[in-house]
């Protein structure tokens, strides 16, 4: 039996988390080592997408037998955000994305996105969550170190006006779950990205829910309630 402590507020991932995109990240990181002769696979960089994307060039270069000059680990940085930006244009909402976003508003629930991804990026998948105003973004553009530094995640909490301890940081990769942990905060994993269930409670999840439809179930539940120190989960 296991325990997570009740919201104050929430906190999400964007990329395979609240949009469907992960495929698109891969595929535009896929392109762009092609560029530099760095041979990766497509398994390995779906299991990375959400990490700081500097230190996934120099990583995947050392898997590939290269260490990057350096800058160069920026450029193709820059150059995978790019290429997403070209690919990702009809990103799609993941199911129950809309239905808890809306439930948070009508429970006053402060909720933000702290995503890794470039300002120019994250704008082109907020959208596609066709909200009526426009939510809170920290992004990568915000933070010296991304995910899973918990940088990102602190300045959200930050900027909701809420404590760290008191705040769900819901997000479907191993960087997420490390990154909250690293916060403070409880870190809740959605399996709707690359990372398993399993990798997700590995990597330092308090609760794993298969989408975010059985999360807001959970929520729903009164797991919100500020009177609520704990709420148990079977």
């Amino acid at each position: 039996m296991s325990t997570v402590r009740a919201a104050r507020a929430i906190v999400f991932d964007l990329d395979g988390t609240l949009v469907d995109t992960v495929h698109v990240r891969v595929s535009a990181w896929m392109d762009v080592f092609q560029r530099f002769d760095i041979d990766v696979d497509a398994a390995y960089l779906g299991g990375m997408i959400g990490y700081d994307g500097r230190r996934l060039a120099r990583d995947a270069a050392v898997r590939a037998g290269r260490v990057l000059e350096p800058g160069i680990d920026a450029e193709i940085d820059r150059l995978a955000g790019e290429r997403f930006s070209e690919l990702n244009q009809r990103p799609v909402a993941l199911p129950g994305t809309s239905e808890i976003l809306e439930f948070l508003d009508a429970a006053d629930m402060p909720w933000a996105i702290a995503t890794s991804s470039r300002p120019e990026d994250a704008v082109i998948s907020v959208a596609a969550l066709n909200l009526v105003m426009a939510p809170f973004v920290i992004d990568g553009g915000d933070v010296e170190h991304a995910k899973p530094a918990p940088d990102l995640l602190l300045k959200a909490a930050s900027r909701l006006g809420v404590d760290p301890i008191d705040t769900w940081y819901v997000g479907d990769a191993t960087w997420d779950m490390l990154a909250a942990v690293a916060a403070g905060m409880v870190a809740l994993g959605v399996a709707t990205g690359a990372t398993s269930e399993a990798g997700l409670s590995e990597a330092g999840a308090a609760a794993v829910f298969p989408d975010l439809t059985a999360l807001l179930a959970f929520a729903a539940a009164d797991a919100l309630a500020p009177d609520r120190g704990r709420r148990e989960l079977g």
